[in-house]
This record gives structure tokens, sequence and C-alpha cells, in this order.
């Protein structure tokens, strides 16, 4: 599974959003309302599911879904 697959995926089981409600380019505060404790749980459940090591602070919820791939696939 490519990593914006699996970045899909966590976003639809913490917030409950289908992928046509991701905009790829918006910020997520601004385009899904996420706050913080919601980008935690983001940041945890990708942890999860890449294996990647993302230091807490590394996703914010000020950056854009694509701006979180480019993020994973640096790694």
């Amino acid at each position: 599974m490519s990593i914006e697959q699996t970045v899909k995926e966590v976003f639809n089981k913490v917030l409950d959003v289908s992928e046509d409600e991701i905009k790829p380019d918006e910020k997520l505060d601004v385009s899904l309302g996420v706050d913080s404790t919601e980008m935690v749980e983001i940041s945890v459940g990708i942890k999860k599911e890449t294996g990647l090591d993302i230091a807490d602070n590394e996703l914010k919820k000020t950056h854009s879904f694509n701006e979180i791939i480019a993020i994973l696939e640096s790694k």
C-alpha cells in the first residue's frame, strides 16, 4: 500500500472523513477543522501503520495533506 493511501486510511479512522473530503493542498486545520489533539492521533496512527520514525511535533495541523506525504516520503 502506498504512503498516500495509508495516510488517507488514518485520516478516515481519526477524522471519519472520506477520501473525497481530503483537499490535497489545503491546510488541515482549515479544510478539515483538525485540532491539535486530532493531529496527535493522526501522527500516532501514521507511525503505527508505516513504522516510520516521526517526531512528535513534525506533523502539524497547519500542514496540507501533500506536505505530510512529502515529509513521510523523505524518510
